[in-house]
């Protein structure tokens, strides 16, 4: 069999305990948890091949020409007949009783076939539970070999369908699973009115790095990440602690600093001085590539329903911000009728014409929002809103804020192996990242717009930290590490999902809807809905 059609052992074992889950390991997602690093830490020894001793053979490599498989047995014994007995090391972490599961017990037979086709006679098969220290044995006979080779086809063809496996519907398997971050079962599955469980949205301990001081240089020293310029150190943080990087303007970053990002499957997103998304780095080896084919057909298609709901929640999440810092409750009126339009309209070219129609009434109640000594400052120069090429101290402070916001969603898509260009609202053709473009709608007043109107309100971000010259005004570095250290407390405050029910981080609320498109384009969902705040 073709190296290119044989499958790990371990992938059999995720198809017998969730379908999805063997689904996602196919696709490439990688997750960690408290489960995997103690499966880890119980293979630590067994692992190492260089630990074999005579009849005592560790990280033994095997594999199954007939059926394409490959794999690794844990320890192999040799019997004083001979034969071998193979000892699968598994952990128990919650220290629940060391009972063998289903998975556990396919995932033994299939070492046993792949043993034997090498020509080796086994007798005797078990788990050994680190825990416990307690090794419970596995009967072996051709009921067994049948069932794991049926478990061998079913992954085929699973791996194979052209559409991902349903999410489990209230499972207690998804508790403890640890892909229950990637897959969202609650969320993928959810109905309104239902609560989704928390078990899928537990934040990264980890930090985004910007580095901005012009002339600066992150590399790798010795496991951490260090910023230096002309031979000071500016900054170090341990790497492990890093889940991506942002750089502003003129830095330089080591390749050996760059490499291990990807290695990690860390995003690098380079920005202008001005805060202007340049590029990014993400690792070749992303998830659903299977996905991203879909991803691209729709693109091309386009898809009236995912830009409906963005633009709706990207409208309603505007009138909530005037209802909350403004005093114009009959702006916030009209934006609540615009945001229930967006499902009735049409065609594209209608949802962008309605969306441009509430952009003018939602800046045209900024000037209620701003409020302090700076406010004035900032309106007595504002033209009102400018994107790119804006003049004025208060669209300068809001285009570097939704840089910033566009770099997360970036990270984000990324992730989940979707392509930032291939966009459902914003078209591809101009060269942009169009559907990170998408993404950022809805979080465009919630974050970017908050941390702006919080800054310039406590007086964070005055009109002295921009310079003008020659009519345009940008930020000094003062400016920007306001608005960075703003926008990085914003995005990792928690706050109760709307739809959802749990608490989770803005960050993080990010990524669960660049999942939920995503199981929109593999078929998970029927249907896209966007996050609205209340």
């Amino acid at each position: 069999m073709d190296s290119d059609d044989t499958i790990p052992i371990s992938l059999i074992a995720h198809t017998v305990f969730c379908p999805r889950r063997a689904w996602i390991e196919a696709q490439g997602e990688q997750v960690d948890s408290f489960a995997i690093t103690a499966g880890t830490m119980a293979h630590k020894r067994v692992d190492n091949a260089s630990e074999s001793r005579p009849g005592a053979e560790r990280a033994m490599l095997i594999h199954s020409e007939e059926l394409g498989l490959t794999g690794r047995c844990d320890v192999v014994k040799e019997q004083d007949d001979q034969s071998l007995e193979i000892v699968e090391y598994k952990s128990t972490p919650s220290r629940r009783r060391a009972l063998i599961t289903e998975s556990q017990r396919i995932q033994v037979i299939a070492q046993v076939i792949c043993l034997e086709e090498m020509g080796h006679r086994v007798t005797g098969a078990g788990v050994y539970f680190t825990n416990h220290h307690t090794q419970i044995p596995i009967i072996i006979d051709d009921a067994a070999r049948q069932e794991c080779r049926e478990w061998v086809q079913s992954t085929r063809n699973l791996i194979g369908a052209a559409q991902a496996p349903k999410p489990l519907l209230d499972d207690p398997r998804c508790v403890g699973c640890s892909h229950a971050t990637v897959c969202l079962p609650d969320e993928n599955r959810h109905m309104e009115g239902q609560k989704a469980r928390s078990i899928s949205v537990s934040d990264p301990d980890g930090t985004i790095l910007h580095v901005m001081t012009p002339g600066a240089r992150g590399s790798l020293r010795q496991g951490r990440v260090t910023v230096s310029k002309n031979g000071e150190e500016l900054a170090s943080v341990p790497l492990e602690k890093v889940c991506g990087i942002v750089v502003h303007g003129n830095v330089d970053l080591s390749s050996a600093l760059i490499r291990e990002m990807l290695w990690r499957r860390l995003t690098v997103v380079w920005c202008s001085g001005r805060g202007r998304v340049i590029g990014w780095a993400s690792s070749a080896d992303s998830p659903n590539g299977q996905a991203r084919v879909h991803q691209h057909v729709m693109s091309e298609l386009g898809s009236l329903p995912i830009a409906q709901q963005i633009i709706r929640a990207k409208i309603g999440n505007q009138a909530t911000m005037i209802r909350r810092n403004g005093d114009r409750p009959d702006l916030v009126t009209e934006l609540r009728a615009l945001a229930r339009a967006t499902e009735t309209m049409p065609s594209l070219p209608e949802v962008f014409a309605l969306e441009g129609r509430a952009a003018q009434i939602y800046f045209s109640g900024l000037p209620s929002m701003l409020k302090g000594a700076e406010a004035r400052a900032f309106l007595n120069t504002w033209p009102g809103r400018h994107g790119r090429g804006a003049t004025d101290p208060l669209n300068a402070a809001m285009n570097f804020t939704y840089s910033l916001l566009l770099s997360d969603c970036i990270r984000a898509l990324a992730a989940c192996g979707l392509d930032p260009h291939a966009g459902f609202l914003h078209s591809p053709s101009r060269n942009k990242p169009a559907l990170a473009l998408d993404l950022m709608e809805e979080f465009r007043a919630p974050i970017a717009d908050s941390v702006v109107l919080t800054c310039i309100n406590n007086g964070a971000l005055t009109t002295d930290m921009f310079s003008h010259t020659l009519g345009d005004s940008r930020l000094s570095t003062q400016g920007r590490n306001a608005i960075v250290s703003a926008y990085e407390r914003r995005v990792t405050t928690e706050i109760s999902h709307p739809s959802f029910g749990y608490t989770v981080s803005w960050r993080r609320a990010i990524e669960v809807q660049a999942r939920i498109i995503l199981g929109v384009v593999d078929g998970t969902r029927n249907e896209y809905k966007g996050m609205t705040v209340r």
